[in-house]
């Protein structure tokens, strides 16, 4: 009986258009992110996929996309989104690595200028169980370091009034859609029914 192969790993154009499909179907779709929808239709979104292998690679890759996007004219790109698919695959590991990403920033001057957002297929919030349908607000297709401009986000912020209501608000959208209509999304992790 022949042996069957596993299945090939995604290029990364599948990688990007999964991801984009995920922001536009998700994160801008559900209103997840009120600020989201702006960058994406000027495409100021930088998408990257990185082929590290291990978190060192992953590091080097990180410098390279935080010293980017602090040189870049926010006009052309406004945010990068890093995305990992073959290192930190475990949500654990990519937890303990935010921590590197925040030093990593704060070693090249860059804390207070930029900040590390993160989402992964099985993002879990401290106080929630695992299969909590809540975890979805940050649950991506891949592992994802989001980099954003700080000036940004005051923008934002300024700009939407019940800024600090997002994470309840987004919450409350999520245990309205349940299992079941997250998974029409087609979005990546399938949530439990």
């Amino acid at each position: 009986m022949p042996q069957q192969q596993p299945p090939a790993a995604p290029s990364d154009d599948e990688v990007i258009a999964a991801t984009r499909a995920w922001v536009d179907k998700a994160v801008i779709g559900l209103n997840l992110c009120p600020f989201a929808k702006s960058v994406q239709v000027k495409g100021q979104v930088r998408y990257v996929v990185s082929a590290a292998r291990d978190t060192d690679a992953l590091q080097v890759d990180l410098v390279r996309e935080l010293e980017s996007l602090a040189t870049a004219d926010p006009a052309e790109i406004d945010t990068t989104l890093l995305i990992h698919p073959h290192v930190l695959n475990d949500f654990l590991d990519y937890n303990h690595f935010l921590d590197v990403a925040d030093a990593t920033l704060a070693a090249l001057g860059l804390d207070g200028k930029l900040q590390v957002a993160s989402f992964h297929p099985d993002y879990q919030f401290a106080n929630a169980s695992a299969d909590d349908i809540t975890n979805y607000t940050n649950r991506s297709p891949y592992p994802i370091l989001h980099l954003l401009r700080e000036d940004s986000i005051d923008r934002a912020v300024e700009a939407f009034p019940d800024a600090a209501d997002i994470f309840e608000r987004n919450m409350d959208t999520l245990r309205r859609l349940g299992p079941a209509g997250w998974n029409a999304l087609r979005v990546g992790a399938k949530a439990k029914t």
